[in-house]
């Protein structure tokens, strides 16, 4: 257990150029909220005795209030104590003025972990584990496409190559002459991961123009791994605009385009270190399946917290490696879930269905949980997938975010992993933003409707 006040005293000390400590909480939407605190305040955050409204877990994408939510005015907004994440704490190398930055938790007064925090939901299903002797090991996979800085229209364009000025066009899928056009870019990404102790793995060129993909380490501490994956993606949009370019991690920027997914791997350590799914006599095998028997069976229920606003359900189109229905394979990437080929030791489940877009600890939270309820319940995943053809009669996603949000509202699976009053304040958020999105007149229909209707 790492002390935060010692910790912060040995970082500031080795960083005595750091002025201000921007520190800071992730609501549902994955938006990040906080304060910029002089490096002589910096002890206060450590100590656990900052505060901040409670209610900024439940804010709109827009920082509205959410009054169908619960909590916020209607019951007087009061304040949560801030909790120091201490291995969070690191150097913000693309700030042109001297920053340290770090994740905060919140608990109520009281010291009760407060459970609108992602944090605190993810760390309850891993306590699920943990209660069994069990450990889960996780990583992540996001993608993200580099664009312009000048949108054209509002509408986003590819980035001109730093090297030859020419404005990428062409897909370059898993090209390296595409990641030595952007050199200085990666490198200075690498060192801001260094700095923050990201573990980042690889970096590839994607199926999209200008997507790439950065894979994270597997980690045997799920909450570790979601804050990584949160952290990385601040660090990839400010490296971005640092080089004069914007990163976006938004699901489907250009229709012509794949999507950007956020991909889990999932393999459960026991009391022994040994991988569950890979032990003999063929115990892990059944595990293996019946843990993605329960991610099958609850993949509609999770839907909204992978698929989180009115862009997110664009990605969902056949043969964009999105998945529209909820099926397994064996190293089969149009399946929904997939068995990668490795060796006995790395068997694993990766999850693929979630959106760059969605906020990591939920979606981490959300496929421990499902493999977890299907160990449980002994939930057979059927037969696997080969190929492309979707077998008949295989469960449809809900990709709608009308349908992905009644799926979730009534869901007893959510009520009983992510608790009802949790429920009720993300359905509450995302139906007010949804309901937004619904008022406004896009410009196609006035386009389209104005003088020839």
């Amino acid at each position: 257990m790492i002390d935060p006040l010692r910790h912060a005293r040995a970082f500031f000390e080795a960083h005595p150029e750091i002025e201000v400590l921007e520190s800071f909480i992730v609501d549902v939407n994955g938006q990040l909220r906080g304060k910029w605190v002089p490096v002589s305040n910096a002890e206060k955050v450590m100590k656990g005795t900052l505060r901040f409204p409670s209610s900024s877990f439940s804010l709109d994408m827009w920082g509205n209030e959410v009054p169908a939510s619960g909590v916020g005015a209607v019951i007087g907004d009061s304040d949560g104590v801030c909790i120091p994440v201490p291995e969070t704490l690191g150097v913000v190398t693309w700030s042109r003025r001297p920053m340290a930055q770090m994740l905060l938790g919140m608990n109520d007064p009281d010291g009760t972990p407060c459970f609108s925090d992602p944090r605190h939901v993810l760390a309850r299903v891993i306590k699920r584990f943990e209660t069994r002797g069990w450990c889960p090991v996780v990583a992540s996979e996001l993608e993200f496409h580099l664009i312009d800085r000048e949108l054209d229209r509002g509408r986003p364009v590819p980035p001109r190559s730093p090297s030859t000025g020419r404005r990428l066009s062409a897909r370059a899928v898993y090209s390296v002459n595409e990641l030595e056009e952007f050199e200085d870019l990666w490198s200075d990404m690498t060192k801001a991961f260094e700095a923050q102790g990201i573990p980042a793995d690889t970096s590839i060129s994607e199926y999209g123009v200008a997507q790439y993909e950065i894979n994270l380490r597997h980690l045997p501490n799920a909450l570790t791994a979601a804050d990584h994956s949160l952290l990385m993606k601040r660090a990839v949009k400010g490296v971005a605009r640092s080089h004069g370019f914007d990163a976006t991690f938004m699901a489907k920027p250009f229709a012509e385009d794949s999507g950007n997914g956020l991909h889990v791997h999932l393999s459960i350590l026991d009391e022994e270190g040994r991988n569950l799914f890979a032990v003999g006599g063929g115990e892990g095998a059944r595990r293996l399946r019946h843990a993605m028997g329960g991610l099958l069976a609850t993949m509609r229920d999770i839907m909204a917290i992978c698929s989180v606003n009115a862009n997110s359900f664009r990605r969902f189109v056949e043969g964009a490696f999105a998945p529209t229905a909820a099926t397994w394979g064996w190293d089969n990437r149009n399946t929904a879930l997939r068995v990668p080929d490795s060796d006995p030791d790395g068997t694993r489940i990766e999850h693929r269905v979630a959106g760059a877009d969605a906020e990591p600890h939920l979606v981490i939270a959300a496929v421990l949980a499902g493999a977890l309820h299907g160990i449980e319940n002994a939930i057979d995943p059927g037969e696997p997938v080969e190929g492309i053809a979707m077998p008949e009669g295989a469960p449809r996603l809900p990709v709608s975010w009308d349908a992905a949000l009644g799926a979730f509202e009534t869901s007893d699976f959510i009520g009983e992993y992510f608790g009802e009053r949790f429920r009720k304040l993300f359905s509450a958020t995302k139906r007010q933003e949804k309901e937004k999105f619904e008022a406004i007149i896009p410009t196609l229909e006035y386009e389209t409707y104005l003088r020839d209707a």
